[in-house]
């Protein structure tokens, strides 16, 4: 599981970001509100941890991004800010749950797990486009109803195309959020190619009507009906 901790308190995010990578989470770090924008528009993650004030701008603001751009990515608020107004604008806003500050990192992890527990039952956690379902809970692609069956990085690159509708997606960025973040830094992207190529024969093999296009000298955009 894969979480971006965005929190302009050095020593806080210091900790946090040690006690999760202890427990297996991949986790990556913005201090402030340009680099989360910037990271949530070229990285994909699986929870987000988001303070309210920050340098630039406003926690809240990146949270109604997320909810707009990414309405199934989690986002747990920490902030100091404990009032109620501040709960139930974070709320309706679309997060999934809020910390106020100061809090015992066990409590953090225990919400992190209950997060990812509800997204994990929650049978409705599908992602539609034209004719064509994604099932993330049974891993499962239907075109008109009918299973067609892919690679795990197929369904991967394709999930992340469904979570980004309109977006075009530079390859390298596709690369690292599909493969991991060591992708960054290679030449070669036969690999992404290989998949790609794969995956849009089996799209138009099953008559789905949407697709992934290449843009020259960029990368790919799904397009939808």
């Amino acid at each position: 599981m894969k979480l971006l901790i965005i929190e302009d308190e050095a020593s806080l995010q210091e900790l946090m970001t040690l006690t999760l990578k202890k427990e297996g989470y991949i986790v990556e770090n913005a201090m402030d509100y340009a680099e989360a924008m910037d990271k949530l528009g070229g990285y994909s993650y699986d929870c987000v941890l988001l303070d309210i004030n920050l340098p630039g701008g406003s926690g809240l603001d990146i949270l109604e991004h997320i909810k707009k751009s990414c309405s199934q990515l989690n986002v747990i608020i920490i902030s100091a800010r404990d009032s109620i107004d501040d709960k139930v604008r974070g709320l309706e806003l679309g997060a999934d749950d809020y910390l106020a500050k100061p809090f015992h990192l066990a409590e953090l992890s225990a919400r992190i797990r209950s997060v990812a527990r509800r997204s994990r039952n929650d049978g409705a956690l599908a992602y539609k486009a034209g004719n064509v379902v994604l099932e993330d809970a049974s891993q499962k692609l239907l075109v008109d109803g009918k299973e067609v069956e892919l690679l795990k990085k197929e369904f991967d690159i394709l999930k992340y195309f469904l979570m980004r509708p309109g977006h075009t997606v530079d390859k390298a960025v596709l690369a690292e959020a599909v493969w991991g973040d060591h992708i960054d830094q290679a030449d070669d992207f036969q690999f992404v190619y290989a998949q790609m190529k794969n995956l849009r024969r089996k799209l138009a093999q099953a008559g789905a009507d949407i697709e992934i296009k290449s843009i020259y000298g960029f990368g790919y955009k799904l397009v939808k009906p």
